[in-house]
């Protein structure tokens, strides 16, 4: 397995090419980063200074940086480059850049609203994204590379059932189990595809939370041991060649209450409503309010905390999003994290993830540590 080649980007950038055209566009100045590392596989660190890249419907790619990033863009194959000095500017580089295009009608995805009015004094400007459709519904050579993150973030989970009992009888913490089952994943991603990868996002992240704390998924790690009878949620991510996946999953300590079992049948039902929407082909807010009905229907309603999940790509969140206001239809070649959750403050909290991908017949789950280890068996031994 290797990094996409330029010749892959170059399609990209052609299927952009036609979408402006058909817009009547003369062509698009990509801004948002996620648009501009899809667009070049140029695993830029984003930051204050705004870089872009114009994609004219008749000529060369061109990326427009700060000059602070010369050098690194300058090793981009298939595009040409162009710089500015420095951020603000006395010319806003946003600005510069719709100047620099030398265009009537551009497309710009994202326009800061102060820059709206003499932006429209240099060309004719469509706030249209017209990158997001086309990064929505992934290409096979994505698709393998979502896979193989997948895999590895179910390592992490492997590795917390099999050792997580141990170090928490040592005395071990939420930090330290988190440490130990990261840096076992990450070291055979490492081994795998460090070499191959290089110059690429490359890597997992990872939080896990118990007792109480797991009904607040996004607060911090602690120093905290778990206790016999508590939930511990574990969820991780993991990129390989800039493209993420997502798995996750609820522990207990020690043996699982009736309580506990039917948190996690209703959220296995949600699972299951989620993959039945999908292929039915609703959309993704109809999506949305399908996978979380067993959870209501468990009369656990007030503990919905999220929407079911979001789209997986070049960004670990992005769209389209399983969530209320999305009217995007589902679609082979989409990517989604399933993520029903139940959250109890001051209680307890629950959740599960998975990283589906539509395809033509079904919809397959890339991350595959939920399927081989069903919920009554997530336990950490006490």
């Amino acid at each position: 397995m290797t990094p996409l080649p330029a010749a892959f980007h170059a399609m990209l950038r052609d299927r952009l090419r036609a979408r402006a055209e058909a817009a009547g566009l003369d062509g698009l100045l990509l801004l948002a980063p996620g648009n501009v590392v899809w667009a070049t596989g140029w695993a830029f660190s984003a930051n204050e200074r705004p870089l872009g890249l114009w994609l004219p419907v008749e000529g060369d790619a061109v990326l427009m940086v700060p000059s602070l990033e010369v050098e690194n863009a300058a090793d981009v194959p298939g595009v040409g480059l162009r710089s500015y000095d420095e951020y603000p500017g006395e010319t806003p580089p946003v600005l510069w850049m719709i100047a620099e295009a030398r265009a009537q009608r551009i497309g710009v995805e994202r326009l800061d609203a102060r820059l709206l009015a003499p932006a429209q004094d240099v060309a004719r400007i469509d706030l249209t994204d017209h990158a997001t459709p086309e990064r929505a519904v992934k290409h096979p050579e994505e698709l393998a590379l979502i896979r193989e993150a997948a895999r590895f973030a179910d390592m992490v989970l492997d590795r917390l059932l099999t050792a997580g009992g141990d170090i928490v009888a040592q005395g071990g913490t939420e930090l330290d189990l988190m440490a130990d089952a990261t840096s076992h994943a990450e070291a055979a991603l490492m081994t795998t595809h460090g070499a191959a990868f290089q110059g690429t996002k490359l890597g997992i992240t990872a939080s896990v939370h118990s007792g109480p704390r797991a009904a607040l998924p996004h607060g911090a790690v602690l120093p905290r041991t778990p206790s016999p009878g508590e939930p511990v949620i574990a969820g991780i991510g993991c990129a390989v060649g800039g493209y993420h996946a997502e798995s996750g999953a609820t522990f207990v300590m020690g043996q699982p209450s009736p309580e506990h079992r039917r948190i996690m049948a209703a959220m296995d039902s949600a699972n299951a409503a989620c993959a039945e929407a999908l292929c039915r082909g609703l959309d993704c807010a109809g999506v949305n309010t399908a996978a979380l009905e067993p959870i209501r229907a468990a009369g656990l309603g007030e503990a919905i905390r999220h929407r079911i999940g979001h789209g997986m790509g070049v960004e670990g969140h992005e769209a389209p999003w399983l969530a209320p206001g999305d009217r995007t239809p589902a679609a082979p070649g989409m990517v989604f994290s399933c993520e029903p959750g139940v959250y109890r403050p001051g209680h307890d909290g629950w959740r599960s993830i998975e990283t589906f991908i539509i395809a033509p017949d079904g919809v397959e789950i890339a991350s595959r540590f939920q399927t081989r280890t069903p919920s009554d068996i997530r336990i950490i031994p006490v």
